[in-house]
């Protein structure tokens, strides 16, 4: 008994600690008008844990925007908005890690993208769109890099297609060029007033339809910033938290976890 509530302590003061640098990592992005760019990608690629090699053709099936091992003891829910200068960060420092550590390769966590773009965001929504129409020919990690990596760029104008399309072979790109042309309708986005992500879109493309499920989903957590991660152990659902949050101070609380 004594034990098992030692545990319970240690793993108490790690949240709190946790929640803590939330609140830090908010009021410094509060008082600064402008961010520092975030450092760009690392020259390796990051592929999904089942892609084949980045030069072949795949085949189109489920939307999986997912790394790793249903299997994993540690499961981590993101919800993020890719016009997001925070999501950015939290991509660039901390999730590309994790991607491409043994966290994810040897099945110790399982990690899943959930889209929640914001309407204050002009193109949140048609980013949702052509990553989640890459996840569907199995293209997701180099659509989801190629959006953080070249935010700056894309959010000026909308021209996403140039950096999905330098992302992946062109016969991939020619594919998800296919799947979002005649998507005319507005994009989905969340609202202030949880309202239905599909009510303006008369003729919703069909990866549309899991992007608002995603946004549904979030409502239920609830987001109420992006990002907002949500991390169940062993079954056991924690507390939803939000924020940048370093790859040093993640990977210490997964390693608290795993050795329970």
């Amino acid at each position: 008994m004594n034990q098992a509530f030692s545990r319970l302590l240690a793993l108490s003061v790690f949240l709190l600690a946790l929640a803590a640098l939330t609140l830090v990592s908010r009021a410094q992005s509060a008082g600064s008008t402008k961010s520092d760019p975030p450092a760009k990608s690392a020259t390796k690629k990051i592929t999904g844990p089942s892609k084949g090699a980045a030069a072949d053709t795949v085949a189109e099936g489920p939307i999986n925007k997912s790394y790793g091992s249903r299997g994993a003891p540690i499961r981590l829910d993101v919800f993020t908005d890719y016009q997001c200068p925070s999501c950015r960060s939290f991509y660039e420092g901390t999730l590309k890690y994790l991607i491409a550590s043994d966290y994810i390769t040897n099945g110790k966590v399982y990690l899943v993208h959930h889209d929640f773009p914001l309407q204050a965001h002009t193109y949140s929504g048609l980013a949702a769109r052509w990553a989640n129409a890459a996840a569907k020919i199995g293209r997701f990690a180099e659509a989801e890099a190629a959006l953080y990596d070249n935010q700056d760029a894309w959010q000026a104008n909308g021209d996403i297609a140039k950096y999905i399309a330098a992302a992946m072979p062109p016969a991939d790109f020619k594919r998800v060029e296919a799947l979002v042309k005649g998507c005319e309708s507005p994009a989905p986005q969340s609202t202030g007033d949880k309202s239905n992500p599909l009510a303006k879109d008369s003729r919703p493309c069909s990866f549309d339809y899991a992007v608002a499920d995603d946004i549904e989903l979030g409502y239920k957590v609830p987001v109420q910033a992006t990002p907002t991660y949500v991390i169940t152990n062993k079954g056991q659902k924690l507390p939803a938290g939000s924020g940048v949050v370093s790859w040093p101070i993640l990977k210490q609380f997964f390693d608290s976890l795993l050795s329970q």
